[in-house]
């Protein structure tokens, strides 16, 4: 990313902090009453995630030291169930130390006060090795909230095989990506190109994220939202144009229909992330060799992302364990050993947000599913073409759960991405004032 536009992405993050300093009052402090293994015991913590290779990062953890232990619970994916059940572990009061929550979700969380200030713990020496725009998306309100581990630039996947079967060109835009996929369907009427997620909003909202679509916007205290504007439309009209064609499946993201699709050749193509190369991996053993990785389309041909996710390390407002926690985290995000456990089970292909790992990622990722590519070369292409201007807002629980629901029923075609995407803002606006929030309607 250029110099000018990582001014401006701090720029713009920095303002999103200071709308949210009001809400970041509220958030919870535990307390630590000694060092981790002070009184000559292993302090230990709990952990939920459900990051590819979490648990073998656990292991290896364990494995090695030997003032802290790790518990770990393999919990849904945040929105398959994971957010909700952190959510009311937290309102029970038995909450783990340490918890996985995605880039979009940790504003929602700060504002709700089930985190704490971890910055005591998070270091200058630990920051400086991070890339600053991932430091500054959990930094609100002045106040450090979350250990960052990993960067999520978008990525095309496809079948190589089957691309070169049907004669088609890896698309360069969205105009390119439109034909190739009428040339896949018309060269194999039960094929598609690709799918539309109706149970993902996130996926939607990376794609308005690199058309330069900005749904939230910091001025001083006030909130600007506008989720309808013209990049974001732009968007919609040409989802809703592959559906209403027929030229995409819309199926739910990682479900049966989804997994059997890419198995029997039914779907070609995914549009991801850097973390989408290890879980196709793990799902398609069997087709290694068979796929490519290419930089997403764009509207112009230039090179354009935005982050599909992104985890993130937070520590609960009831842990006591916090030093802990922060330096189990700060060890899976900053240390070789932590990125190598992660890359080695096979499983994972993070992009870690230290970008002084990623040649350890490279390294030990098996790139031979994808015929020996550099695929991480792509992934850093990617994510130096990440739009600067994104912000997330407090309310993202609120607008991806309408978005959820509407974009089903776009998908059985009870409604319009217009519409769906319409009615996500006039709900985003609505909570937000509810909470007490100022804000300008911008839609």
């Amino acid at each position: 990313m250029s110099r000018s536009s990582s001014r401006t992405s701090l720029v713009a993050l920095v303002g999103a902090a200071t709308a949210l300093a009001v809400l970041t009052a509220c958030g919870g402090s535990g307390a630590d009453d000694a060092a981790p293994g002070s009184d000559g015991k292993p302090v230990s913590i709990t952990f939920w995630g459900w990051a590819k290779g979490s648990k073998e990062v656990v292991d290896a953890f364990n494995a090695s030291h030997q003032d802290i232990k790790v518990v770990y619970e393999e919990i849904p994916s945040g929105n398959a169930g994971g957010y909700a059940k952190i959510s009311n572990a937290v309102k029970a009061g038995n909450a783990p130390d340490l918890v996985s929550i995605e880039y979009p979700q940790l504003p929602e969380y700060v504002s709700q006060g089930a985190l704490q200030d971890i910055g005591r713990y998070f270091t200058e020496d630990i920051r400086k090795k991070l890339l600053p725009q991932a430091v500054e998306l959990t930094t609100l309100g002045g106040r450090n909230w979350a250990v960052p581990f990993d960067a999520s630039p978008q990525s095309f996947y496809y079948r190589k095989d089957l691309f070169e079967k049907y004669g088609v060109q890896v698309p360069r835009t969205w105009a390119e990506f439109r034909k190739a996929a009428e040339k896949v369907k018309k060269a194999d009427r039960n094929a598609r190109i690709g799918t539309f997620f109706p149970d993902d909003p996130t996926t939607f909202q990376a794609m308005a994220w690199q058309a330069g679509a900005q749904w939230f916007k910091a001025e001083g205290d006030t909130w600007k939202v506008d989720t309808t504007d013209p990049a974001t439309g732009k968007v919609a009209d040409y989802w809703q144009g592959l559906l209403d064609d027929d030229l995409v499946r819309a199926n739910a993201s990682f479900s049966p229909e989804w997994t059997n699709s890419l198995k029997n050749g039914g779907t070609v193509g995914y549009l991801g992330a850097a973390w989408g190369a290890g879980v196709l991996k793990g799902t398609l053993p069997e087709q290694s060799g068979k796929w490519a990785v290419a930089p997403m389309p764009s509207w112009d041909g230039r090179p354009a992302s935005g982050m599909l996710g992104g985890s993130t390390f937070a520590v609960t407002k009831t842990s006591r364990k916090a030093k802990a926690a922060v330096e189990f985290a700060t060890w899976m995000a900053t240390t070789e050993d932590g990125v190598k456990a992660r890359i080695e089970s096979g499983t994972s292909s993070a992009f870690p947000a230290a970008a002084g790992l990623r040649p350890v990622a490279k390294k030990y990722f098996d790139a031979s599913f994808y015929g020996g590519e550099d695929i991480y070369r792509v992934f850093e292409d990617a994510a130096a073409s990440i739009g600067p201007d994104w912000t997330w807002g407090p309310t993202t629980g609120t607008t991806n759960t309408v978005l959820k629901d509407r974009f089903g029923e776009v998908a059985s075609g009870g409604t319009t991405l217009e519409d769906a995407v319409a009615a996500g803002h006039d709900a985003t606006v609505a909570e937000m004032k509810r909470r007490g929030l100022k804000v300008e309607d911008a839609g």
